[in-house]
C-alpha cells in the first residue's frame, strides 16, 4: 500500500510539473518588433503561442518566401503584423506561405506587392486569418489562396488586379474543398478585363473536381466595385456555401453558381451588373436586391446533367431551386433563360412572392422548364409579363420608396406587407420582396467602401 501510494504521488508529481510546463508557456509570449526580412523568418521560426511580432514600418523586398509553419493555439494565436496598418510593404519574389502544420496565424495589416500567388494557406493548415491587409500583387495568379479549412478573410482590399488571375481563389485537397471558412468585409475594386479570356473571375470558390464537396462556408458583407476581369465575377464551383449581404456594384461580369449544389445566395445587391446565373441543383436565391441589371436573374438551361454521370465541368441542368422574395428595378432583362442548342433547360424549379418594377420583361424563358412552379409573383410598369405563366402574378403597384442611400425598399403601407402563419404555426409579417417588416436591425444593407477593407471600422 505504502508503495502504491508513493507511486501515486510521484505520478501526480510528475502530472503537475508538465501541466504547469505547458501553462507557463504562456509566460514567454512576447511582443518582438523586427526590422528585416531576415529577422521577421527568424521570430517567426522560434515564435510561441501568444508571440506578437511586429515589422517595423518601411517597404521590404523578399527573396523566397516567408515561411510559417507554427501553431498558436485558439486564446494565444501567433500574431505577424505590420507595425502600422497599410505602412509595411512586402514587395519581391515571395509572400507570407503558411503551411502544415500551421494554425492559429494571424497575418495582419501588411500591403502586399510581391508576386502573385505567393501569399496562400497549404493544405493542412487551419484555423489561420488574414486581415486589414491591402492586396495588390502583380502578374498572372492569384492575390491569395487559401486551401486549409476554418480559415478567416476580413477586412481587407483586394484592388488593381490587371493580369490573369483571381483576387482570392479557394481550393482544397484531393477532391474536398476546403471547409468552414468566413470571408466577410472584404474590398474586391479594380479588376481590368483580360479580353474575354477564362481564368480572372475576381473571386472563385472552387474547381470543378472540388464540385460534389461541400464547403460548409460562409462568405458576407464583402463590396465588389469596377471588377470586369471576365464574364465570370464570382463563380462557385462547389456546395454548401452562403453567400449573403454582399454587394456588386458597377461590375460587368456575373456571379455564377457554376458547379455545385446547395448553394444559398440571399440578402445581397446587384446595382449595375449582369447580375445572377445559376446551375447546378438544390440553390435557394431568397431576398436579393437587384436594380439596373442586365439580366438580373439567369436561370441556367442545362447542358447536361451530372446526377446521370455527366462530366464534372459541364452545365449541369438546374434542378429543385427556389428563386424567391427578391426585388427587381428597372433592369434590362428580370428573369431570363439564355438558350442552348438541344438545351436540358431547368426541372422543378420554384419562382416565387418576387416583386418586378419597371425595366423589360418580367421573365424571358428560352428553353424546356419542367414542372417549374411560378405563384406569387407582383408586376408592375414593366414592358410586359413575357414568359410569365397566367395566373402566377399580379399587376399591383408595390409603393417602393428609395431611401437616403438610393435603394428601393417596401413601406410598412405596401399592399404587399400581410400577416401569414408559417408552417410551423408562428405568425410573422410576411410578404413579397426581399423586405420584411421588423424591428430587428437590419443586416442587409448596400455597402459603401468605408464599411469594408483595410481601413473600415469594426
Amino acid at each position: 500500500m505504502i508503495t502504491k501510494t508513493i507511486s501515486f504521488f510521484k505520478s501526480a508529481t510528475l502530472c503537475g510539473f508538465f501541466i504547469t510546463l505547458l501553462s507557463s508557456a504562456s509566460l514567454f509570449a512576447k511582443t518582438i518588433t523586427v526590422a528585416s526580412i531576415a529577422e521577421l523568418q527568424t521570430a517567426i521560426h522560434t515564435a510561441v503561442p501568444g508571440d506578437v511580432i511586429l515589422l517595423k514600418s518601411g517597404v521590404y523586398t523578399t527573396t523566397e518566401d516567408i515561411l510559417i509553419n507554427k501553431q498558436g493555439t485558439n486564446k494565444q494565436p501567433i500574431t505577424i503584423a505590420a507595425e502600422k496598418i497599410g505602412e509595411v510593404e512586402i514587395t519581391g519574389r515571395g509572400g507570407f506561405n503558411i503551411v502544415s502544420p500551421a494554425k492559429y496565424i494571424i497575418i495582419k495589416g501588411f500591403k502586399l506587392t510581391h508576386l502573385a500567388s505567393k501569399t496562400k494557406t497549404g493544405n493542412g493548415t487551419s484555423f489561420c486569418r488574414f486581415t486589414q491587409n491591402i492586396f495588390e500583387t502583380p502578374g498572372d495568379g492569384e492575390n491569395l489562396i487559401i486551401s486549409g479549412s476554418d480559415q478567416e478573410v476580413d477586412y481587407n482590399t483586394f484592388q488593381n488586379k490587371n493580369a490573369m488571375g483571381r483576387f482570392i481563389a479557394i481550393r482544397g485537397e484531393g477532391k474536398q474543398i476546403a471547409e468552414r471558412l468566413y470571408i466577410h468585409h472584404n474590398y474586391f475594386n479594380k479588376a481590368v478585363s483580360q479580353g474575354g479570356k477564362n481564368g480572372a473571375e475576381a473571386f472563385q470558390f472552387g474547381l470543378s473536381g472540388f464540385s460534389m464537396s461541400f464547403s460548409n462556408s460562409i462568405v458576407e458583407a464583402n463590396l465588389f466595385e469596377n471588377c470586369d476581369g471576365e464574364n465570370e465575377l464570382i463563380s462557385v464551383k462547389v456546395g454548401g456555401v452562403t453567400l449573403r449581404w454582399n454587394t456588386i456594384r458597377d461590375c460587368p461580369a456575373q456571379f455564377t453558381l457554376r458547379h455545385g449544389n446547395k448553394n444559398s445566395v440571399y440578402g445581397n445587391y446587384f446595382i449595375n451588373t449582369p447580375g445572377l446565373r445559376i446551375f447546378g441543383d438544390d440553390h435557394e436565391v431568397l431576398s436579393n436586391y437587384f436594380e439596373n441589371c442586365s439580366p438580373a436573374i439567369t436561370i441556367g438551361n442545362g447542358g447536361a446533367e451530372v446526377a446521370d454521370g455527366a462530366p464534372l465541368v459541364s452545365h449541369d441542368r438546374p434542378d429543385r431551386v427556389l428563386i424567391a422574395s427578391n426585388i427587381l428595378i428597372n433592369n434590362k432583362e428580370n428573369i431570363v433563360q439564355t438558350p442552348r442548342k438541344d438545351g436540358l433547360g431547368a426541372t422543378y424549379v420554384t419562382v416565387a412572392n418576387n416583386v418586378i418594377q419597371g425595366g423589360g420583361l418580367a421573365a424571358k424563358i428560352s428553353g424546356p422548364m419542367t414542372q417549374a412552379q411560378w405563384k406569387g409573383n407582383v408586376i408592375y410598369n414593366v414592358a410586359g409579363a413575357g414568359d410569365l405563366p397566367a395566373g402566377s402574378y399580379k399587376m399591383i403597384d408595390p409603393k417602393l420608396v428609395k431611401d437616403a442611400s438610393g435603394v428601393f425598399h417596401l413601406p410598412a403601407n405596401s399592399p404587399l406587407i400581410n400577416s401569414k402563419t408559417d408552417s410551423n404555426g408562428r405568425t410573422s409579417p410576411v410578404g413579397s420582396g426581399a423586405d420584411k417588416t421588423s424591428n430587428a436591425r437590419l443586416k442587409a444593407t448596400m455597402l459603401m467602401p468605408n464599411q469594408v477593407g483595410h481601413l473600415a471600422k469594426k
